[in-house]
């Protein structure tokens, strides 16, 4: 009764307004691009220099020039545009996107992101714009399955990997429920799996705001 990546995306996507310039993280964000309404415009901005990108290019659209930050290949729609890499950091830092979706190793109960490093010794870094967004955006929204492969829960009251951004991330959407956070709680929009609020309040092993908002 889980979603899949895919149906997150899916999700997440008829949430953005009317007009609403929104930049994709690396990873899973990237899936967004696919499922956008198309009853309103929505602008995607990209870090690597394009803005009014389009969904992820098929075999015959493939263009080596035109990559997202992910280095996927992705479709030119009309109107897009194109400026240097400091151009596009400064809209980024400048407050001038709307929306973000990025990935998480931890997000906490107050909205602390970490996404960019385990703390592992042999762990790559790379943090990419990551930092940028997560302060210059208007909304950070976060996308990940809502446990990891050990079963240890991706939302905890306090991050122990480094993190990205303070107090930045509003909505969580997973697998399993999409979050709202603020006020310093978290409170739950919808359950996609087969449990009620307690059961999954008692397998997150954190308390939950009651208010859940039935779908």
């Amino acid at each position: 009764m889980k979603l899949s990546r895919n149906e997150i995306a899916a999700r997440l996507a008829g949430d953005f307004p009317d007009g609403a310039i929104v930049n994709l993280g690396i990873g899973l964000p990237t899936l967004v691009a696919d499922y956008l309404p198309k009853d309103r415009e929505i602008i995607l901005h990209t870090e690597n220099g394009m803005l009014g990108m389009g969904r992820a290019a098929a075999e015959e659209e493939i263009d080596p020039d035109l990559i997202n930050a992910g280095k996927i290949p992705v479709t030119e729609p009309a109107g897009a545009s194109y400026f240097h890499h400091a151009d596009s950091f400064g809209m980024m830092r400048g407050g001038h996107i709307d929306y973000c979706v990025l990935g998480a190793y931890q997000v906490s109960v107050t909205g602390d992101l970490a996404n960019w490093h385990t703390g592992a010794p042999d762990a790559i870094p790379a943090v990419g714009g990551a930092m940028d967004l997560a302060i210059g955006a208007k909304h950070v929204f976060v996308m990940m399955d809502l446990f990891t492969k050990k079963g240890e829960c991706k939302i905890v009251n306090e991050c122990t990997y480094p993190l990205t951004g303070l107090g930045t991330v509003v909505r969580i959407y997973t697998d399993m429920a999409v979050f709202e956070l603020a006020d310093g709680q978290l409170r739950v929009l919808e359950i996609f799996a087969d449990m009620d609020l307690a059961a999954l309040e008692e397998s997150m092993g954190i308390q939950l705001r009651d208010g859940m908002v039935t779908v």
